[in-house]
């Protein structure tokens, strides 16, 4: 075979590879086991989702602790990705305005605790490292300017709002959703926009609190009337309710809350103990005020909780009802505090002594939500579902955001041009 005919061969290999690596999404993603306590948030309130205006600077803000207790070279840098989160097709520079890679400079070592760690924060994003394009950006912090020493990845989003979004929450038609789902309903509106193929042009996505392993991607619109497109899927636009998310106050290790059950403080990090958990399914709704999954770093006896916070290793226990959940499923510890992550630290391990699931976790002292959730063993990328563990009623309430995004014909990036959010308890009666 001729050499040239091999490198031919050879280039198109390359690109058939280069293709398929970036047909796949670009997930959250943790890799460093030293890295604790990340969040990423909107500037002045940890509870709210990192979304920027297009050219606006200085909107998020970014916390983590590095436990290795010593300063290292950490950068940062975007990576612009279209709605289903795979990589866009275009150079950095066309979205990045400035330097594509920033040194993280601001670390502050812990201080008056007895944990020892590296407390590293950023307000996000410099003036001279800015997002061009609105769109879907994930956030990879990495190590001495090396993007193959990823530490960790976050997901945010830039919007450069042109569409008039409304959404609303109904209890769902069909028999097999009525009693434990949430419908959310859908008109979108682009102004003069002339949309040709909407099929094409247009993808919304619905996210149920601030999670990305359940949202739904809808191409097609149900109705379309004259520039208003609607979108009501029985199928796509309905989501699990589940229940409330379990609470865990950890604001202070010494001034225990009822939910915990000891602490060790003769080892470090401190070994805290929670009462167990046992199953909700069966229990009665009931409402009261929770924060849908998410945690806030927080202390009640220190000044700055970020770099005067302890961190323990906290011990979760799951007591099944009336013996094991079925062996077909796996058990995981679920929420913001464990990046929604579904991996071998957050997974449940039975402890056959104890009848009970049980699995650990370093968190430092905060406010926090969780749950547990099941995930079948034979189809492990299937959706996580609280229905074992913590039941699902269509009363419950649940925030909820739909994304919309533009791609005009001949564009290579998804354009984000529309936000709307609500909360499911506003369209209840009586509430």
């Amino acid at each position: 075979m001729k050499a040239s005919v091999v490198k031919c061969l050879l280039a198109g290999a390359a690109v058939c590879m280069q293709c398929s690596i970036q047909a796949q999404p670009l997930v959250e993603e943790v890799r460093s086991p030293n890295v604790t306590g990340i969040k990423l948030y909107k500037k002045t309130d940890q509870l709210l989702y990192p979304i920027l205006r297009l050219g606006e600077t200085e909107g998020m803000e970014l916390h983590f602790d590095d436990i290795n207790n010593s300063s290292r070279s950490y950068f940062y840098t975007y990576v612009l990705c279209n709605a289903d989160w795979t990589m866009a097709n275009v150079s950095n520079m066309d979205y990045i305005k400035g330097f594509t890679q920033t040194r993280l400079n601001q670390f502050r070592f812990s201080s008056a605790t007895q944990s020892k760690y590296v407390h590293y924060g950023a307000t996000l994003p410099a003036a001279n490292s800015m997002p061009s394009r609105a769109g879907n950006y994930l956030l990879k912090v990495y190590e001495g300017g090396d993007t193959a020493k990823l530490l960790f990845s976050k997901r945010f989003l830039v919007v450069n709002q042109k569409a008039t979004v409304s959404a609303r929450m109904q209890q769902p038609f069909a028999p097999e959703y009525f009693l434990t789902h949430q419908k959310i309903l859908i008109n979108l509106n682009l102004g003069n926009q002339d949309i040709m193929n909407p099929a094409k042009e247009l993808k919304v996505m619905v996210m149920q609190n601030n999670r990305w392993d359940n949202a739904r991607m809808l191409s097609n619109p149900t109705f379309i009337r004259g520039r208003t497109f609607e979108y009501s899927d029985e199928q796509q636009l309905v989501f699990e309710a589940g229940k409330e998310w379990r609470w865990l106050d950890l604001r202070s290790f010494r001034l225990q809350s009822d939910r915990v059950a000891s602490v060790n403080y003769n080892v470090q990090p401190f070994d805290v103990r929670i009462r167990p958990d046992t199953i909700r399914s069966p229990i009665r709704y009931a409402f009261y005020a929770d924060i849908n999954g998410r945690y806030a770093v927080s202390h009640i006896e220190n000044i700055n909780p970020w770099w005067q916070g302890d961190i323990g290793k906290v011990h979760f226990t799951f007591l099944p009802q009336n013996g094991e959940i079925p062996n077909e499923y796996n058990v995981y510890l679920f929420g913001e505090m464990t990046q929604y992550q579904l991996n071998e630290q957050t997974r449940m391990k039975w402890n056959d002594n104890l009848q009970a699931y049980e699995t650990s976790i370093l968190l430092k002292n905060g406010y926090y939500n969780y749950c547990y959730v099941t995930v079948p063993k034979k189809n492990p990328s299937a959706l996580p579902s609280m229905k074992p563990t913590e039941g699902s009623i269509w009363e419950t309430e649940n925030d909820y955001r739909v994304l919309v995004y533009y791609t005009p014909f001949g564009s290579r990036t998804d354009e984000l041009v529309g936000i709307s959010e609500l909360n499911s308890r506003v369209f209840m009666t009586g509430n």
